[in-house]
């Protein structure tokens, strides 16, 4: 197993067909459709039977992806990788649900009759988002260990899985909890009177950093981290990508802000308010969907030319996806095709719900189930 965010895969060597095209088209192919599909029977606020939508399902995916995140990579899928397909991909959908339903519930019904900020029954089911709201701070921490830190210092100390994961698990757990009781919770708490941040603020800038620690460690293949040490200095480059992905995560925040005024519109914008400041997640969570799957179905293509032309080709390629699907999702598929709400103006739907939803069946059915069904037509170095 290799510590990036395409655990069963490693970038693929550089070769003249057009397989992996092919391939990865057709497992987009599978994960928008499945996604789709269970979108309409769990969430879709007209279509499903249920009356899930946006909480308590938003919460439960979040934690879904979290659970992916532990097994998948921090523990590398310790056990699971004992098991043939498709056993292993039902084995992986199966614990993620049982523990996504169990967490949400558990903290809604549980902890929420102790203390009325994680309630059910809390007004527009803010008490699913208060507890759901530890898990952004998690994509950051627990992602960041593996993807820049690769496994640093369980590997230097000699363990193995799944004991790399269940330490790095455990350990990260202290900063992840601080960050979350220092930013996250008393932003949606109900007797906070003075947060550091605004919820929405919260929600842009962190998400920001965390496409930053997705694209320097994966797409970017750790770089400019590695440079401060590589494998001779890991804790050099563990340091590096803790402080570097702050500035630049903070930086892709600024950035984003402007961008995603200019996309949505001043019309929208103006009505929007503070709300705006969360859009930098809202488009980065598009970003983040086409870097992991370009990783896992597209091989993290192209890898064919000098080393700094492959990684901002890679950028510059999952960018624009990310800004095509931004438009196409609040322009047209929120409404017409998800039946969501409007937001403001004419934008409809939260990108952090099926945008995750998607991210989610790609970890599922590429990574977890290995593209079960179409690994005939996987070119070679596309993982095992």
């Amino acid at each position: 197993m290799t510590a990036t965010l395409s655990p069963s895969r490693t970038s693929a060597p550089a070769d003249r067909s057009r397989s992996w095209v092919v391939f990865g088209l057709a497992n987009l192919a599978v994960v928008a459709t499945t996604a789709l599909a269970t979108w309409y029977l769990l969430a879709d606020p007209q279509i499903s039977p249920w009356n899930f939508y946006p909480l308590p399902f938003n919460a439960a995916l979040f934690w879904a992806i979290l659970f992916v995140v532990y097994i998948g990579f921090n523990c590398e899928f310790a056990g699971f990788d004992r098991l043939g397909q498709p056993a292993r991909g039902l084995a992986i959908l199966g614990t993620t649900a049982a523990f996504a339903v169990a967490v949400t519930w558990l903290l809604a019904n549980g902890l929420g009759r102790l203390y009325p900020d994680f309630a059910a029954d809390r007004a527009d089911g803010l008490g699913y988002f208060a507890g759901a709201l530890f898990v952004l701070f998690g994509f950051g921490t627990w992602v960041m260990a593996v993807l820049n830190w690769k496994h640093w210092p369980w590997t230097v100390l000699g363990l193995r899985q799944p004991l790399i994961g269940l330490c790095e698990i455990a350990f990260i757990a202290v900063p992840t909890l601080a960050l979350y009781l220092v930013l996250g919770l008393p932003s949606v708490s109900l007797t906070a009177t003075d947060p550091l941040m605004p919820v929405d603020t919260v929600l842009g800038w962190f998400y920001s950093i965390v496409v930053s620690v997705i694209l320097t460690g994966q797409t970017l293949d750790n770089w400019p981290w590695r440079i401060f040490g590589g494998d001779r200095n890991p804790r050099a480059v563990a340091i590096a990508s803790t402080v570097g992905n702050v500035v630049l995560g903070t930086t892709i925040y600024f950035v984003m802000i402007p961008l995603v005024e200019a996309l949505v519109g001043s019309a929208a914008t103006a009505e929007l308010g503070g709300v705006i400041h969360q859009f930098p997640a809202q488009l980065g969570v598009c970003w983040a969907f086409w870097m992991i799957f370009w990783a896992n179905a597209f091989g993290n293509r192209p890898t064919r030319f000098a080393d700094g032309v492959n990684l901002l080709l890679r950028a510059a390629l999952t960018f624009g996806f990310a800004i095509v699907t931004f438009l196409v999702y609040y322009r047209l598929a929120a409404e017409h095709i998800l039946h969501e709400p409007v937001v403001a103006g004419d934008l409809h739907g939260n990108a952090l719900g099926f945008l995750d939803w998607l991210v989610l069946w790609t970890l599922f059915y590429v990574v977890g189930f290995q593209s079960f069904g179409l690994r005939r037509w996987a070119p070679a170095g596309a993982g095992s």
